[in-house]
């Protein structure tokens, strides 16, 4: 089954470069100019994975990553001219899973590319190796209930709709509970990379879990912070 990308860039000679390094790669790959044709084209076409610019003419790709979000669990890669720290944070709080700064190595892009759709791929199957089956698949407690091989997630009855990176960032918690997670174990435990400093990303992923969790910023019931350390789940 062939791996489709959705790519939404107003800059032809972009849009173009993407789409060559990825066709390269064996993906079926859709080029759209627009933010309003994309807004279209997502609800009747499937896709592994979209990489949107920001800074597009009608719609802005924020715009379109929470358009995507309401429906969809796919990574969504996020490319701009941008390189404000704001910007990032922005992105990611709205669903992103990546973010890219023009200008960029196309090699990067395409690492980054294979990168999320591993992991998402990987979040996706379905666990019924026998390593796996010894494994606890559900934690439930307060109210909280997360199963791993069903990717879903509930709370006081209520289904959380979570990306994959936010699935993974609650369960690693959960299967950690009680002891405090640092950011940098978060990140390469979740993302698979190398932890840099002042990485805000996960920071960005935990806040957008907290809303959607309901849970108030200063006294959390579920995942709190602690200062200077990290993050935990009591």
């Amino acid at each position: 089954m062939s791996t489709n990308i959705l790519v939404v860039d107003d800059e032809l000679e972009i849009a173009d470069l993407v789409k060559l390094y990825l066709t390269n790669e064996g993906y079926t790959v859709t080029v759209i100019h627009s933010g309003k044709e994309a807004l279209e084209n997502i609800t009747v076409n499937q896709y592994d994975l979209a990489i949107l610019d920001i800074m597009l003419p009608d719609v802005s790709g924020f715009m379109i990553c929470q358009k995507i979000r309401e429906k969809y669990h796919y990574p969504v890669i996020m490319l701009t001219a941008k390189v404000e720290d704001m910007d990032k944070i922005n992105g990611l709080t709205l669903g992103a899973d990546d973010y890219i700064t023009k200008p960029f190595n196309p090699l990067e892009m395409v690492a980054r590319t294979k990168a999320q759709l591993r992991r998402y791929k990987r979040y996706n199957l379905d666990s019924s190796d026998g390593e796996n089956s010894e494994r606890v698949k559900e934690y439930d407690f307060a109210g909280l209930t997360i199963n791993k091989d069903t990717r879903k997630c509930t709370l006081n009855g209520k289904q959380l709709t979570l990306t994959p990176i936010e699935f993974s960032i609650l369960w690693y918690l959960c299967e950690n509970r009680g002891k405090v997670v640092s950011s940098e174990e978060l990140f390469e435990a979740v993302w698979g990379e190398k932890y840099i400093d002042n990485n805000n990303t996960v920071m960005a992923h935990i806040g957008r879990l907290r809303e959607k969790m309901n849970e108030p910023s200063r006294k959390p019931k579920y995942i709190k912070t602690v200062w200077g350390v990290g993050y935990t789940i009591e």
